[in-house]
C-alpha cells in the first residue's frame, strides 16, 4: 500500500468514440477502471471525454467535435491526422486551459498529437499507452517523450512494451476491475464466447472455424467496426453455429459472459492486454487464448485455460475438447489476486510516485 498523498487528476480519454459507445473498445472500460480504483484511495478524479459519453458517479466533461479515426485501421507509414473541429485538440486545449488545477494528466488517447503536446505543457503527464507498435510515426513520437519524460510511459503487458524500441523505459500497469461487477457462474450452458470489436485483427473466423468444427455454439459480443470483414465472415460460414449479440453494457454482458463454457481470444495481432480475459475470469469462466500479446500473460495455461500456438484453428479445436478439465473457481480467484482495482490501485500509486519523484 502505497503512502501517496490525495492527488487531482484528470483523465482524458480516447477520442474515436463516447465513453460508454464501444468505439473506444477496452480503453473505454480501462478509464473506468482506472477512475475507481484511484477514487477509492481518495484521489480527486475528473474525466474528460467526448460529448455523449456517460459516467456513474464520477465527474465528468464532455467535449464536442469530431472524432479521431483508429490508429489500428492504417498503415506503417500513414501520416498524422486530425479532422476539423478535432474533438482530441479540443479535449486538450481544454486540458491547457486548466492544468493548474490538477497535480497530473493522465492520458488514455493512442494518438500523436498528446504525445507531441508533452513538452508544452506545466503539469506532468502520464501516458497509458493502449496498443502495441502500429506506425512508425507513433513509434517515433512516444520514444521521444520516454526519452524526455523517463517513467511517464505505461503500458498493460511485456509483450506489448516489446513490440516497441524503449521497452525498458515502459511502466507495466497490467489492469483491473471491479471485481464486484462480476458474478462467478459455476454452472456454465453450453455455447462458447468471442467477444471484441469485430474488426480484421481481432481473427474472429478462427473462432467461427473452432465452432465449425465442434459443432458448439459460438455467442459473439461487440462492436462491428469493420462492416465489410463482418459481411465476409458471414459468407464464409453462413453454416456455422454462431450467434451475433451486439454489444451489453457491463451488468448485463456479465451475466451473459458467464453462463459461458469458455471464451475464446484469437487475436491475428499482438494484443496489447485483453481485458475481456480478465472479465472472464471474473466470471468462472476459462480462456482460450493464442499464445500472443497480453493474453498470453494472462492465462496460466492448464489451470485458468489454455494457451495455444498462434493461427492454428485445429489447436484451438483441441483445447476446446479439454475446456472441461479447467476449474472455474480457480479462474475467480486468479483474477481477485492479480487483477481487482486494489492490485490496479497499487500499480497505479507506484507509477505516480516515479512520475511525480514523489517516495
Amino acid at each position: 500500500m502505497s503512502n501517496l498523498r490525495s492527488l487531482k487528476v484528470l483523465l482524458l480519454s480516447t477520442p474515436v468514440g463516447a465513453i460508454g459507445s464501444g468505439l473506444g473498445g477496452g480503453v473505454e472500460l480501462t478509464l473506468q477502471s482506472v477512475a475507481r480504483s484511484l477514487l477509492r484511495r481518495g484521489h480527486s478524479i475528473t474525466v474528460v471525454a467526448p460529448q455523449g459519453s456517460v459516467l456513474d458517479g464520477i465527474s465528468l466533461v464532455e467535449i464536442p467535435g469530431n472524432l479521431q479515426l483508429t490508429a489500428q485501421t492504417g498503415g506503417r507509414n500513414d501520416l498524422i491526422t486530425l479532422p476539423e473541429n478535432s474533438v482530441l485538440g479540443n479535449m486538450w486545449n481544454y486540458a491547457r486551459q486548466v492544468q493548474h488545477e490538477y497535480d497530473l494528466l493522465f492520458n488514455f488517447a493512442y494518438d500523436w498529437l498528446p504525445f507531441y503536446l508533452t513538452p508544452f505543457f506545466d503539469r506532468a503527464i502520464a501516458h497509458l499507452v493502449s496498443m502495441g507498435s502500429l506506425t512508425d510515426a507513433m513509434d517515433q513520437i512516444i520514444e521521444t517523450v520516454a526519452q524526455e519524460f523517463p517513467t511517464t510511459i505505461g503500458v498493460h503487458s511485456r509483450a506489448q512494451a516489446e513490440t516497441f524500441q524503449f521497452s525498458d523505459r515502459c511502466f507495466n500497469i497490467k489492469n483491473g476491475f471491479d471485481l464486484s461487477a462480476y458474478h462467478f457462474c459455476a454452472q456454465p450452458k453450453q455455447h462458447l464466447a468471442w467477444v471484441g470489436r469485430i474488426a480484421p485483427e481481432k481473427g474472429l473466423e478462427d473462432a467461427i472455424a473452432a465452432v465449425q468444427k465442434t459443432n458448439i455454439p459460438l455467442k459473439i459480443w461487440g462492436v462491428i467496426q469493420d462492416h465489410v470483414y463482418w459481411q465476409q465472415i458471414l459468407a464464409t460460414y453462413p453454416t456455422a453455429p454462431m450467434e451475433y449479440a451486439g454489444f451489453l453494457p457491463t451488468d448485463q454482458f456479465q451475466q451473459v459472459l458467464g453462463e459461458s463454457r469458455a471464451l475464446l481470444m484469437t487475436p491475428h495481432w499482438v494484443e496489447a492486454f485483453g481485458n475481456v480475459a480478465i472479465e472472464a475470469l471474473a466470471c468462472g469462466v476459462p480462456v482460450i487464448a493464442y499464445r500472443r500479446g497480453g493474453p498470453a500473460e494472462i492465462v496460466q495455461d492448464g489451470k485458468t485455460g489454455w494457451l495455444v500456438e498462434p493461427d492454428r484453428v485445429d489447436d484451438l479445436v483441441s483445447a476446446i475438447a479439454n475446456i472441461d478439465l479447467i476449474d472455474r473457481s480457480t479462474c475467480r480467484q486468479h483474477a481477485e489476486t492479480d487483477y481487482s482495482l486494489e492490485a490496479l490501485g497499487d500499480r497505479l500509486e507506484a507509477w505516480f510516485a516515479q512520475i511525480l519523484k514523489l517516495s
